[in-house]
């Protein structure tokens, strides 16, 4: 009895043994049939990196304001915009969201004030005297057109040729890259009213976002007050205690 006993133990064990062994086997096999793409596509959500925003500097009290505003009333209107602090010679730029992505010194119009002269648009450059040469204040609407030279500019007041743009190089006794470069707003006072920003700013951030649709350009004051060439800006205070609450 106890032979038979042990000869029906070793035929019962390998029985017990197999199941486990076969689905070893199915799991493998079930691993090696996983698609190459999918692994790869796993691979690639795992790596994924977002970069993080950029942090705005420090603002002057009017484009601080200036910001405020139009982030709580959305008065870009989901195009992407730059703010021109012209006291200070710096360009911030925005996403259509609201997204900062940068800030760079611009070079502006020689002349202080915060209006075109009227008729200056149709004249010839070298019948523009210094004092017209501003670049004026204001919301605009801005978009890629042609230019003197079927040169593609954004342009900012057609109608008094303003336009934002790469620096111009082809007058070296001006300057113009080293005037961007300079510490100090100071000497960033060249152009006949046009805005100029360095090269590689211009077409690697401006170009792409505004070549679409355009955007908004915000161009704050030199000589007169926010309040009087943006008036709605007054309601910030308001605004802002409307949406806290």
């Amino acid at each position: 009895m106890a032979a038979i006993a042990g000869l029906s133990l070793a035929l019962v064990a390998p029985a017990s043994a197999a199941p486990t062994k076969a689905a070893a086997g199915a799991t493998k096999a079930r691993k090696a049939k996983v698609p190459a793409r999918s692994r790869t596509k796993s691979k690639a959500k795992a790596v994924a990196v977002v970069a993080p925003p950029l942090l705005l500097p420090p603002q002057s009290e009017p484009a601080s304001r200036m910001l405020a505003w139009i982030a709580a009333e959305h008065d870009n209107k989901g195009l992407p915009y730059v703010v021109i602090d012209k006291p200070a010679a710096l360009l911030l730029l925005f996403s259509a969201k609201g997204e900062f992505l940068g800030q760079t010194p611009v070079l502006l119009g020689v002349g202080i004030g915060d209006d075109s002269s009227p008729g200056v648009g149709a004249k010839n450059l070298a019948d523009i005297g210094p004092a017209e040469r501003t670049t004026p204040a204001g919301r605009f609407v801005s978009k890629f057109g042609r230019a003197f030279g079927h040169q593609r500019v954004i342009w900012v007041d057609y109608a008094n040729s303003v336009a934002l743009h790469a620096v111009i190089t082809t007058h070296k006794s001006e300057h113009r890259v080293e005037r961007l470069q300079s510490p100090t707003p100071d000497d960033n006072r060249i152009s006949f009213g046009c805005i100029n920003v360095g090269t590689k700013f211009y077409t690697g951030k401006l170009t792409p976002l505004f070549q679409k649709k355009g955007g908004v350009v915000y161009i704050l004051p030199d000589t007169k007050s926010l309040d009087d060439v943006f008036p709605r800006v007054r309601l910030l205070p308001y605004v802002s205690a409307a949406a806290a609450s």
